[in-house]
């Protein structure tokens, strides 16, 4: 297999195939985000992406169950190119399970239902969608390149065409102004279509990102440790969905919380109010979070 660039995938991926079909991410504007900064977005030509799974058949051998096809928002390949690439892989891989991608609902967007159906049943299991927010403020600052309309059109759309949404969520990235709004905002954009998953990161910045010269100047502040979990449970709080599991997977988060939600939402309450038990002290400094 042939890569460029640093290759990104989610922790849920660790154990997949990740086969690069496209290079970078189209948007590349998000405030906060370090990623793909090294290369150029474009999509590799489907002759070079079935050259990848052949070679990776010939060395794993046939018995892949899971394909995560990199790098940002690969769902904006033209849908027969999507179609083709997905045949031959379980064509290599006759033990295939599931294939997934990265996909903003800015770019889910540019499908039809019709067409987010196909790759459904072409294989097209998991779409791991960063939202971050559903505060439309927050959202046109940190220039996501969408608002939580398209956010709740790209997660019904997903939901219907039978495809599981992998939904996150990323404490913090209101800022103090914006905590109460982030919070509460983002549960009603979540609760009207339910995501398969919710997952939980942390806001930390990173250098070299227009956000953390805000950071650097005082015009970003950001959330202490009993801050975020404050936000984090204004947030479950709020969360009216059905069949949603909440994940906090990632290392940049101050407290495990999980569950299934409308089942575990007072245990998972219970468990951020416990966490705001221990002294703030105990937990990392905010600074040091990373994507």
């Amino acid at each position: 297999m042939r890569y460029e660039g640093t290759v990104y995938r989610p922790p849920s991926e660790a154990y997949s195939l990740i086969i690069q079909a496209t290079i970078g991410c189209p948007h590349n504007k998000c405030s906060f985000c370090r990623m793909y900064k090294d290369v150029k977005f474009r999509i590799r030509p489907v002759k070079e992406i079935k050259e990848d799974l052949c070679m990776a058949r010939d060395y794993y051998g046939s018995f892949i169950e899971s394909i995560f096809f990199a790098d940002g928002n690969t769902i904006i390949m033209k849908t027969e190119q999507l179609l083709e690439i997905f045949a031959y892989a379980h064509e290599m891989f006759p033990h295939l399970k599931r294939i997934t991608v990265y996909g903003s609902a800015r770019f889910v967007n540019k499908k039809s239902l019709e067409e987010l159906k196909r790759l459904s049943e072409a294989g097209l299991k998991r779409v791991h969608t960063g939202m971050e927010s559903g505060d439309d403020i927050t959202l046109q600052r940190i220039k996501k390149g969408v608002d939580s309309e398209g956010i709740i059109s790209a997660g019904k759309k997903l939901k219907e065409a039978g495809i599981a949404i992998s939904e996150y969520y990323l404490t913090g990235i209101g800022g103090k102004e914006r905590t109460i709004e982030h919070a509460i905002n983002s549960a009603r954009v979540l609760s009207e279509f339910s995501p398969d998953f919710i997952r939980i990161r942390t806001f930390g910045p990173i250098p070299k990102t227009p956000i953390y010269e805000d950071y650097q100047n005082g015009t970003f502040q950001l959330l202490s440790p009993h801050e975020a979990l404050h936000e984090l449970r204004l947030l479950v709080e709020n969360l009216n969905c059905e069949n949603s599991v909440v994940l906090s997977d990632h290392i940049n988060n101050y407290w495990d919380i999980h569950g299934l939600l409308p089942r575990d939402k007072q245990k998972m309450l219970a468990e951020i109010d416990q966490a705001l038990t221990v002294d703030e002290s105990q937990f990392r400094p905010a600074h040091l979070s990373r994507l």
